[in-house]
């Protein structure tokens, strides 16, 4: 004969797991406490995704502390990726909202306490706005393995340098590619070594 535990039991476990999960506004608040609001620049809650916004040059230090901290163990990177928020229509420039820039999203999860996190960068489109010249930012390949094939993916596609990453180059576009395809101003060239393109 199965047993069908108690529902007070299950209910009560259930409670007890909840009560020891951290919500984004914990994670912010205990972010801010540990780095400071320089570092740790903004909470967007009313997202599907919500996000913490932390300043590049510190992503590294964050992300250690996020990994190790025992309240968090942010163990797993599940993504990593780059968005251009540019609008190149000069007619639909007025509509679009934001300011150009590129943001590096990072989705994480923590598998001993089953929560998730989105953490994002702000730079601008070209380091120092020289433009062609790409902008940088800290790698985390050293916090989590799996960030290498993201960030060069990052890199090929977006056009993003990761400081400090092991083995930066192309993963996708052959070595010799110009640009970086998924730049919203990104022009398609007309052939490729004999190739026609469009």
């Amino acid at each position: 004969m199965v047993s069908i535990p108690d529902q007070s039991k299950r209910t009560d476990n259930l409670q007890r797991i909840e009560s020891l999960l951290m919500n984004i506004e914990d994670i912010h608040q205990l972010l801010v406490d540990q780095f400071g609001t320089d570092v740790v620049t903004a909470l967007v809650t009313e997202s599907k995704d919500p996000w913490i916004e932390v300043a590049p040059e510190s992503i590294q230090d964050v992300t250690a502390f996020i990994k190790n901290d025992d309240r968090l163990r942010f163990d797993h990177l599940t993504n990593l990726c780059g968005v251009d928020y540019f609008e190149p229509d000069a007619k639909k420039q007025a509509k679009f909202g934001h300011d150009p820039h590129i943001e590096v999203v990072y989705h994480l999860y923590s598998y001993n306490h089953k929560h998730s996190l989105v953490l994002k960068v702000k730079l601008p489109r070209w380091k120092d706005d020289n433009e062609g010249e790409l902008p940088e930012v800290p790698s985390v390949s050293s916090i989590w393995a799996s960030a290498d094939w993201h960030e060069r993916e990052t890199y090929d596609l977006m056009g993003i340098r990761f400081l400090n990453h092991p083995n930066l180059r192309r993963i996708l576009c052959p070595e010799d590619w110009e640009g970086h395809p998924l730049r919203k101003d990104y022009d398609f060239p007309l052939e490729y070594h004999g190739i026609r393109g469009r």
